[in-house]
Order: structure tokens, then sequence, then C-alpha cells
């Protein structure tokens, strides 16, 4: 599972900071999380192929957080793109992006669909064979989600000094990963376990921006692998925070503390702060395992 951060800055794009937008790649699915304005050159300085994005996902239509798609969904169709392009967002993003493809007269040459969403409980909004993806409801000043993406449990993997010493043939490789037990010639049945290893352990990522301190999130991302959580203020401007509906990195701590998270990644960081690093310093007061968020930086998990 990997994570690259486009952009993690709260309100205003500046020329060293990017508003927000990440990209997740986890079990050879590739989804963009959000679209501040930037995103397409973040994309494009980052190498990252834009035919790999077939997935798009908007938390909420305050402009830092999808200003950039209208930009990103033209240049696709300047780009002669083929693939389907899914996004999902809050009711009004269908309206938002059409008008305006339709005021410049510039229709897609490619599937365009929508799927919106205005539920205050936790959705499935996504599903193939390999990955779930789920809204997590946030309190924010509009309708607001975050969303987990979760690894359905994977092949078991191959004892393959078991197999050869059963002298198995090669065909049975995928029927014994998928779980089965193996018949030999002589009427032996070899059962599973003895043949393979337990798959890896699915890992899971909760992105959470933007959302005043809510504990009633902590059910639907708990023991998660990965858990983002703006963090836009400090201790110092709470009752800010609490006017805004965002968080402090205390809260956001406090949040992966009672989820019992594996890793915390702090973002949407205000400005008005000299280093970012000072967030890091207030969250790891309540839960140790804490990484910033910043523009272009990759995490692999």
């Amino acid at each position: 599972m990997k994570l690259t951060i486009l952009g993690c800055y709260a309100a205003t794009p500046r020329t060293i900071t990017n508003p927000t937008s990440q990209v997740l790649e986890i079990r050879n699915r590739m989804f963009l999380i959000d679209c501040g304005e930037g995103t397409q050159v973040q994309l494009r300085k980052h190498k990252i192929k834009f035919s790999k994005i077939n997935h798009i996902f908007i938390s909420h239509l305050h402009g830092d957080h999808y200003y950039g798609l209208i930009g990103l969904v033209s240049t696709f169709m300047l780009l002669n793109r083929t693939n389907d392009l899914h996004i999902y967002g809050p009711k009004g993003i269908k309206e938002i992006i059409t008008l305006q493809l339709r005021l410049s007269n510039s229709w897609t040459n490619y599937g365009l669909y929508f799927h919106e969403l205005e539920s205050n409980e936790s959705e499935i909004v996504y599903e193939d064979e390999k990955v779930l993806v789920k809204t997590i409801p946030l309190k924010h000043r509009i309708y607001t989600n975050g969303f987990l993406f979760i690894e359905k449990i994977g092949d078991r993997k191959l004892n393959i000094d078991a197999v050869q010493n059963y002298e198995i043939d090669p065909v049975y490789y995928q029927k014994i990963k998928n779980g089965k037990d193996i018949t030999l010639e002589d009427g032996r049945v070899i059962e599973n376990h003895l043949l393979t290893f337990d798959p890896e352990k699915p890992k899971s990522y909760a992105f959470c921006s933007d959302t005043k301190y809510e504990e009633k999130i902590i059910p639907y991302i708990k023991d998660c692998t990965v858990l983002y959580h703006e963090s836009t203020f400090l201790e110092s401007e709470v009752e800010k925070g609490a006017i805004t509906m965002h968080s402090t990195a205390k809260e956001a701590a406090r949040i992966a503390l009672k989820a019992n998270v594996e890793q915390l990644i702090l973002g949407h960081f205000s400005t008005r702060y000299p280093t970012i690093a000072l967030f890091k310093e207030e969250a790891e007061t309540i839960f140790p395992n804490v990484l910033l968020a910043d523009d272009g930086v990759s995490f692999e998990f």
C-alpha cells in the first residue's frame, strides 16, 4: 500500500504548498482522493500516470478539495482518454462539473460517471474482488465524508517446499492458493494448511479531512493500518478549530489512540505556523506513531 501526498495544506494554494489531494495505490488499484487546485500539475511532477486513475473520491465541496477536478476532467479529454472515469462525492458534484462542461462545449469523449452521496450513515461506495471502499461520515460546516479503503483477504501463500515434496503438478498451484485441498494420484487428500501459509493481514487506509473532533467515527476506523486525519490547528487555536469545525493535532492523536490505529498521518495544516514539525510534537504527547504529510511525500506500508 502506497500513499503519495500531492497537497496537504488548508485553504488557499501557495507557490510552496498545495491544497488537499493524494493518490492511494492499494492491491494494484490507484485512487485519487480529493482534487484541490494544482492536482494535475502535481500528478505530472511526481510522474503518476493519468491513465491509471479511474476512480476519484471527493470528500466535500469546499474549493480546496475539488477546484482542480474540472481541469483534470478536461485534460483527460485532451489526452484522448478512453477509460471510464468514476467520481464519488457529495450531491451537487455532478451539476457543478457538467455545467462547466456544457457552457464550455467540452463534453468528454470517455464515459464520465458520478456517484453522488447524501447519506449520513457509512455506506459501501466501491467494491471489486480486491478492494472495498466505505464512507466515513464527518462533522464539518457542510456535508462531508471521509473514505475507508480496505484490502480484501488475498490468496494463501504457497509453501513451495511442501508442494514439491508431494510432487504436485504446478497446474494445481492456483487451486491451492485459493484454499482448496488436493487429492494425489494415490488417493491421499492433502489438506490445504499443509501446503500453504496464511495470507498477509489485509491493510486499510482511512482518510478523514475535514472534520471537527468527532468520536463517532471511531467504530468505522477501529484498528485500521493507517489513519490520515486533518490537523488544521495547534492546541493554542483549539477554540478557532471548534468554530470552523476543524481539528487540532492533539485531537487527531486522541482519535488515533481511541481507534487503536497502527499509524497516524497528520495533514491539512494551516499555513499560519512557522513549521509543521510543531504538529508532530503536539500529537506525539498523546499517540506515539505519528507521521507528517507534506507535498510530494510518499509513504509505503
